[in-house]
This record gives C-alpha cells, structure tokens and sequence, in this order.
C-alpha cells in the first residue's frame, strides 16, 4: 500500500498546476488550520530533497518546475493543484482534488491562503471541503472560515470510550457546515476575537446494532434533522516557527461556543474546546522532534445533537486518534494526549519516520463520568512533498485496542 501511495504520488505530481509571480515559486500543498500562516523566511534549500527533485533527476527534465533557492509569495496569487489518491479506513481509497491560491497583503508579514481537497471515496462519501486564513494590511485582523458538505455515509459505535467495536452501527446523513472567525491582535503573538459557528445534520438514518438491540443513538435520541447555530469566542497564541511542520515553539488555542436557539439551533448548548501543543528539538543539536499534544473537547451544558458530540477524528485537523477508524468513540467529554517522535532517515530531508502514542477517554450522554482510557501507537514514513514549506506525504500505520489497525495516508502532519 505505501509503494502504491508513493507511485501514484509521483505518477500524478508531473501534472501538477502551478503559477508564480516575478520569482520561482513552489507547490505549497497543507492542510488549513485555526492559524494555518507561514511566514516566509529567505532559505537556501539546495542542500534538501524533496519529491521534485526525484522526478527531475529521474527524467532530467530541464525548464521543470523547480524549488530552489527562496520561496517568495507577494501581492500577487500563487496558485497550486494536485490531483491525487489517498486512504483513510473512514474512506477507504479516496481519489481527491486538493488546490489553494497563497498570497500576502502589500507589507504583511503573514501569508494569506484558501484551500479546499474535495474528494469521492469507496465508501461513496462526497468531501467538499473549503477554508480561508485571510489577513488584512499590517496583520491587524485575521479572517479564519471553513465550509463543509459532506454526503458521509458513516458507522457509530456508540457512546463513551468504553463502547464496543462489535456494536457498528451503519449511518447515513448530510452534513452542511461554516465557520467564520474574526481574531485580532491583543500583543505579540497572543489574538482574540469572536465568531458564528453553524452545523446542520440532515437526511440522517441508522441501521442499528447487529445484534438487534437498541443503539446508544436510539437511547439519546434520534432526530432526521438537527441545527446547531451559535457564536464563539476565541483565543489564541501561536509561536511556531512552522504551522506546517513545526521543529519547535509553542501553540495554544481556545474555543468556546454558546449555541443559541433564537440564532436557529435545535437545542441551546455550549462547549469548549483547548488545544494546546508543544515541540523541542531532541537531541537539540539535532533536526529530530519530540511534540506533544493536548486536545480537550467537553461539553458545558445542554445536550448537543448525537453527531455534534465530541468525537475522535472529527477535531478541526481531523488529526485525533489514530489507531482508530473516525467516530469509533463519542461523548461529552473528550480528552486526548499525544506524543510523536520526527527523524530523519536521510541526511537530505527526502525520507523520515515516525513513532506515536496517544490515549483518549470519553463520557457517555452529557452529566456522564470519563470511562476507561483507550491507546494508541504506531510508526509511520514521511516523503517530503515540498522542501521549503516542509510539507510532507505521511504514511502511518496505527494500532489500538480491540483489534483495531489500519492505514491512515495524509499530506502534512497530524498536529
């Protein structure tokens, strides 16, 4: 499965789209995230290698589009598409678009970017993803959007992290989602500021548990439709040196949502999500990284819709709980740690590998105690797609408790 992934990358990476302005530029492929900015510094790259460099130096093509030297993004947009294939055990195989322009405001410092990696999965899921990190002239205010449609045929197993995988339970539902944040600058690198948060679940169905029993999603009741609609207010302090691929620095981010039902909510309720993380070079007279990750989700008061409950997978980054399909675990608390260890395999920055570990316990319905806790663990590869925005093809293979494993295959890193 990883030569096929790193084939088909290669197969497809010559077609690749890309327009630069004035100076050579690259494909900047990521995943957006709450503060997804790069700021750019002047690099020489020649001494790293990355995916381009082994095409051109197998087909020894001259005039390709190439990376060295300095990345400069200005006023004018950079655009970047990439066709490609990928697997996660929620999807299965999954042929997906992934594209974004990049561009920075006349003097600012921070980078502004839309993306979006639509997809059409084996399990006949449609993903339609589409999110905005924009920033006004002298980064003063930040501009941070997401937009969903999902047509997501997807299985639940109940709630609280004490469920059982023998109790898969089909499901069926649209999603309609968008986010909006405005963020400002309070000092340094610490913003604030509020936004509107919508969910609508629709077309929803169960099939029920295989043994004929009544599901938790029966138990906490089923509804065809659910709206949740509501205002957030948000914190954040990010001090890595990259959002892409961090080797070092500090992230901290704060949510807090108040669904409201005169703003179209089908039930009042709030939550709050903290998300924080931490990286270190280690050794520190090396290129390796140890990082750390603690993300709580827990909902405050009220009762949520069943598929707007915290659960694993279905964080911002999608990042959390591997070892584990999307959705195995569901309650009204989440929370998650995890820590991952980044080395080179090659002096260059072509390969490297990873090893993880995380744990995540969950309630059941809201005013429900934390049941047991669940690992995870499991090694991956990294193929470096793009050298100066160290963006990388990642390739895991996680493992958890009652037999579960699979392949999980992304661009960029987890967290």
């Amino acid at each position: 499965m990883k030569l096929a992934v790193l084939l088909i990358a290669v197969l497809l990476l010559p077609f690749t789209i890309l327009y630069a302005q004035d100076k050579p530029s690259t494909l900047k492929l990521t995943r957006t995230r709450i503060n997804d900015t790069l700021v750019v510094a002047q690099q020489d790259t020649s001494a790293q290698k990355d995916l381009y460099d082994v095409i051109r130096s197998i087909f020894n093509k001259k005039g390709a589009v190439t990376n060295k030297g300095t990345t400069v993004i200005g006023a004018k947009p950079v655009f970047s598409v990439l066709p490609a294939v990928g697997y996660t055990l929620q999807t299965k195989l999954a042929v997906t678009l992934s594209g974004n322009v990049a561009f920075r405001v006349k003097g600012n410092s921070r980078i502004s970017t839309i993306s979006s990696n639509s997809a059409y999965t084996q399990n006949k899921q449609i993903i339609i993803p589409v999110q905005s990190n924009i920033w006004t002239a002298g980064d003063k205010y930040n501009f941070i959007g997401d937009f969903k449609f999902y047509k997501y045929p997807q299985s639940t197993f109940g709630l609280g992290s004490d469920s059982k995988a023998s109790n898969e339970n089909p499901m069926d539902y649209t999603l309609v989602q968008f986010y909006e944040t405005v963020l400002t600058r309070i000092v340094g690198n610490l913003y604030a500021g509020a936004g509107f948060i919508f969910d609508k679940h629709y077309n929803v169905t169960e099939t029920g548990n295989p043994d004929g029993s009544i599901s938790d999603y029966e138990k906490y009741g089923p509804q065809s439709s659910a709206t949740s609609s509501g205002i957030t207010l948000n914190a954040l302090i990010d001090m890595r040196d990259n959002s892409i691929n961090p080797t070092r620095g500090f992230y901290a981010g704060v949510q807090f949502r108040d669904n409201k039902t005169f703003l179209g909510s089908t039930s009042p309720w709030t939550s709050l999500i903290v998300d924080v993380r931490k990286y270190y070079r280690f050794p520190a007279s090396s290129k390796n990284v140890i990082a750390f990750w603690s993300y709580n989700w827990l909902v405050l008061k009220g009762k949520p819709p069943y598929l707007d409950l915290p659960a694993n997978t279905w964080d911002q980054y999608n990042g959390t709980g591997r070892g584990y399909i999307q959705g195995r675990f569901r309650g009204a608390q989440m929370v998650y740690l995890e820590s991952e260890y980044r080395y080179h395999i090659t002096k260059n920055g072509l390969l490297g590998g990873v090893a993880f570990i995380n744990a995540e316990s969950f309630s059941g319905a809201p005013g429900t105690a934390l049941q047991g806790i669940q690992p995870g663990y499991g090694a991956g590869l990294r193929l470096k797609l793009n050298k100066v925005s160290k963006t990388n093809i990642a390739v895991d293979y996680g493992m958890g408790n009652q037999h579960s494993k699979g392949i999980f295959v992304t661009v960029g890193e987890i967290f």
